[in-house]
């Protein structure tokens, strides 16, 4: 079976809405895909701002906005079908949406971007809230990608995604697990911002910088990393209990300091496995792939284990959760698990997304 589907990717690193368009080709339980077309679309400076703060938007308000960025989302996807020549090719849209509350102790996560405003808006039929049944379950709602990276990257024992916030997967033979490592991008594109910057561009001042080591060892401390896993992590952490440690340091020092950071949680979370780590590959992905700084600590720490550190293509680094995010929509119209319990520790696999029919029939 064929499957052309559109995946929608939107981080808590608010560097902009990503777009794939894929190709999926199933044979006997065999996976594979091509990614058609891409793009990255930048968030302008108004919705920057309603991203940001609408955890802390009235519920009005909240509602509103969940409607209004579902049919930006459709307008978007209109627009890159057309620049892209994909009229009447693409089947499903499948969004990830953003994430503005995120709390799976209280079985509870919110996803921005209504899934009826975008089919709405495409006349195309579309998945959207892709974590909320796995959380309903008990679940944590994450990682999401997990059931992806099985199916279309089951080369690698070792997948660690970059983004707003760092995951990693282990894939076992008969058991995977993945949990949440560290905030990242979000953290240190919040401190490249105290002088203006976007980004730290291939951690160009992160190598200059000094790490101190007070405020590491005060970040090593936090007690999000003495849980066991499967656990997971809202973009409140990086934003309103790590920042704040680094706010004080010079802008060089405190993005050498939480480099550092991300890449000693990284060593430990390996430490804590129950089983011996095996040598093998690491597949990285996602923003921080780019930050050769970053890259550079990462394979310092994890040598010992006799783990090699892997980049794939530009498209797959800068599209991989795009990518899993449209895999994830076709698995849920097959009506095939798209959420692992032993990745999320869900009462149960099953099989999440609301489904809202665009086409007219």
């Amino acid at each position: 079976m064929i499957y052309r589907a559109i995946g929608l990717m939107s981080g808590s690193s608010l560097d902009g809405l990503d777009i794939a368009f894929v190709e999926f080709t199933e044979q006997s339980g065999k996976w594979q895909y091509e990614i058609k077309a891409s793009a990255c679309v930048p968030y302008d400076d108004e919705w920057m701002e309603k991203l940001r703060t609408a955890s802390q938007a009235s519920a009005y308000t909240y509602l509103g906005l969940h409607s209004a960025y579902g049919h930006y989302l459709g307008r978007t996807v209109n627009q890159f079908i057309a620049s892209k020549g994909l009229d009447y090719q693409v089947q499903l849209v499948s969004s990830h949406g953003h994430t503005i509350f995120h709390e799976p102790s209280t079985r509870m996560t919110a996803q921005l971007g209504d899934g009826a405003a975008i089919a709405a808006e495409t006349g195309i039929n579309v998945v959207s809230d892709l974590r909320a049944l796995d959380v309903a379950l008990g679940g944590q709602g994450a990682p999401i990608v997990p059931i992806g990276e099985k199916y279309l990257f089951s080369d690698y024992s070792y997948l660690l995604n970059i983004g707003g916030i760092s995951n990693l997967t282990v894939l076992g033979e008969n058991q995977s697990i993945a949990f949440d490592i560290a905030p990242a991008n979000r953290v240190l594109n919040m401190i490249a911002g105290q002088i203006g910057k976007k980004y730290d561009e291939g951690g160009a001042m992160a190598a200059k910088g000094m790490i101190n080591e007070p405020v590491l060892d005060e970040l090593n401390a936090l007690d999000y990393y003495k849980k066991p896993f499967p656990k997971s992590l809202n973009n409140e952490f990086g934003s309103d209990t790590i920042y704040p440690l680094l706010e004080n340091l010079n802008t060089e020092d405190g993005l050498a300091t939480y480099v550092e950071h991300i890449a000693q949680q990284l060593a430990n979370a390996f430490q804590q496995f129950e089983q011996p780590v095996q040598p093998g590959k690491l597949l990285v992905t996602g923003g921080g792939a780019h930050n050769d700084f970053l890259m550079q600590a990462i394979q310092s720490k994890l040598a010992v284990f006799g783990i090699e550190v892997e980049k794939p293509s530009k498209e797959v680094i800068d599209y991989k959760e795009a990518l899993i995010m449209a895999f994830i929509g076709v698995l849920r119209w097959r009506e095939n698990n798209n959420a692992l319990a032993e990745i999320t520790g869900a009462g149960r696999n099953s099989i999440g997304g609301a489904l809202w029919i665009g086409q007219e029939y």
